[in-house]
C-alpha cells in the first residue's frame, strides 16, 4: 500500500494548521514591538525568523514521518540521543550565562532543553520495551533508569523547571503505563516533589513567583515565617518583583476579548502592556482577539493530538511503538495545558512555550519532529 493512503490525515491536517495559526497570531502578537524596537526595525522580524524554523521543522517532521519508527528501537540510537543531550545541557551551563542557549553563529541559536524532548521520549520508549516484565527490577530497570533519566531532568531544571516538568511527568506515565508497581511510582512522585521544592526555593524569582500566586498577601506565609525569611529570600533579585504583572495583564486580555474577540490585529495587551506577548503568553494575544471561540480551537487541537496519540498507542502491536506514540503524545499536550493554564491564571507563571503557536525556533523544531514520529506511528497503526 501506498504511504501516501497510510498517513493519518486528521493528525497531519491539524499539526499544520495549528502551525499555520501560529505564524499569523506571531505577526498579530510580536508586529507592533518589532517595529518599535531600533533592534528589529521591521513588523515582520519575528515572522520570518519563525517561517525559516518552520522550513527546518516541516522538513524534519516529514523526514520522521518517512522513517520507519522500529530504526529507533536501538541501543545505539537511544543512548547516543541520550548521551548527546547530557553533553549540549552540560555545555550551554558553561557557555551561557543564563544556561539555555547554544548560539550557532549571529541570533541563531538552539536549547538543548528543547532537544531533549525527542531524546527522552525515544530512550523512555527503548529502555521499557527492553525490560519488559522486569520493569519493577530495582536493580537492573529502575537504578539505571533513575539515573539516566534523573540526569537529564536536573540538567534541565537549573535553566528551564518548566520543561523539566514535562520531562518527569511524561517519565512517569510511560514507567506507569508499562507497569511499574505503585509503590514505585509514589516514591518517585514523591521525590519529584522534593526536587520541585528545592528547585523553586534555590531560586527567588521562583519562590515569588509561587508565593505571590497563592498568597499575594504574605498572610499565610507570615504565619509560618514571621521573622520574614522567605520574603526576604525573595526580594534578593529583581525578577522577583511584580511576579503577578504578567498574570494580571493576561487576564485582562482574555477578558475583553469577549466569545468572539476584539479581531485579529485588533488586541490592545500586546501594545506593550503584556510582557513576551509573542512567546509564552500569545495565547492571551488569542483570547483577546479571537475570543473564547479561538482560545477552544486552540485548545480543540491539542484535543485532536491526544485523541490521534492514544489512540495510536493503544492499536500498536508492538510495545515500542505503543510507547513512543505515548511519550510523544504526554510531552506535546501536558507542555500545551501548562502553558494555556498559566495563561487563564490556574497555575503561577512559569515560562514555557506554547507549541506550535509561540515563537521560538528550538521549541518548534522539537514538537514536530516529536509529532512527525508520531505520525510514523499512527501509520502503522492502522
Amino acid at each position: 500500500m501506498s504511504l501516501r493512503y497510510k498517513t493519518d490525515w486528521i493528525l497531519f491536517a491539524t499539526v499544520l494548521v495549528m502551525v499555520s495559526f501560529g505564524v499569523i497570531v506571531l505577526y498579530s502578537a510580536s508586529s507592533i514591538m518589532a517595529r518599535l524596537d531600533p533592534r528589529f526595525g521591521s513588523s515582520w522580524h519575528f515572522v520570518i525568523r519563525q517561517l525559516g524554523w518552520v522550513v527546518v521543522a516541516v522538513t524534519a517532521m516529514m523526514a520522521l514521518k518517512k522513517t520507519n519508527y522500529g530504526k529507533f528501537n536501538d541501543p545505539s540510537v537511544a543512548f547516543t540521543a541520550i548521551g548527546v543531550v547530557l553533553c549540549l545541557l552540560v555545555l550551554v551551563y558553561v557557555v551561557d550565562q543564563h544556561h539555555r542557549w547554544l548560539r550557532l553563529g549571529g541570533p541563531i541559536g538552539v536549547q538543548p532543553s528543547e532537544l531533549s524532548k525527542p531524546a527522552l521520549v525515544v530512550f523512555l520508549a527503548f529502555f521499557v520495551t527492553w525490560r519488559g516484565r522486569a520493569i519493577n527490577h530495582p536493580r537492573h530497570t529502575l537504578i539505571p533508569a533513575a539515573l539516566a533519566v534523573g540526569l537529564v531532568i536536573f540538567c534541565v531544571v537549573v535553566p528551564d523547571l518548566g520543561t523539566a516538568a514535562v520531562l518527569g511527568a511524561t517519565s512517569l506515565v510511560v514507567f506507569f503505563v508499562a507497569g511499574l508497581q505503585w509503590r514505585y511510582c509514589f516514591i518517585v512522585a514523591g521525590i519529584a516533589l522534593l526536587g520541585l521544592v528545592v528547585s523553586i526555593f534555590v531560586e527567588p524569582y521562583r519562590l515569588a513567583r509561587v508565593v505571590k500566586f497563592f498568597d499575594p498577601e504574605f498572610q499565610t506565609v507570615a504565619k509560618f515565617d514571621p521573622q520574614g525569611h522567605i520574603k526576604a529570600r525573595m526580594e534578593e533579585t529583581l525578577r522577583a518583583r511584580d511576579t503577578n504583572y504578567q498574570l494580571e495583564q493576561s487576564q485582562i486580555a482574555l477578558g475583553a476579548g469577549g466569545p468572539i474577540g476584539l479581531g485579529l490585529m485588533n488586541g490592545k495587551q500586546k501594545l506593550l502592556y503584556l510582557p513576551e506577548a509573542h512567546t509564552d503568553f500569545i495565547y492571551a494575544v488569542v483570547g483577546e482577539e479571537l475570543g473564547l471561540t479561538g482560545s477552544v480551537g486552540v485548545l480543540l487541537g491539542f484535543a485532536v493530538i491526544f485523541w490521534r496519540g492514544l489512540r495510536a498507542s493503544f492499536r500498536m502491536g508492538d510495545d515500542f511503538g505503543r510507547y513512543l506514540a505515548l511519550g510523544v503524545t504526554v510531552v506535546v499536550v501536558v507542555q500545551g495545558l501548562i502553558n494555556m493554564s498559566v495563561v487563564l491564571g490556574m497555575m503561577p507563571t512559569k515560562g514555557i512555550p506554547l507549541p506550535m503557536i509561540s515563537y521560538g525556533g528550538s521549541s518548534l523544531l522539537s514538537t514536530l519532529a516529536l509529532l512527525g514520529m508520531l505520525m510514523n506511528v499512527s501509520e502503522h497503526a492502522g
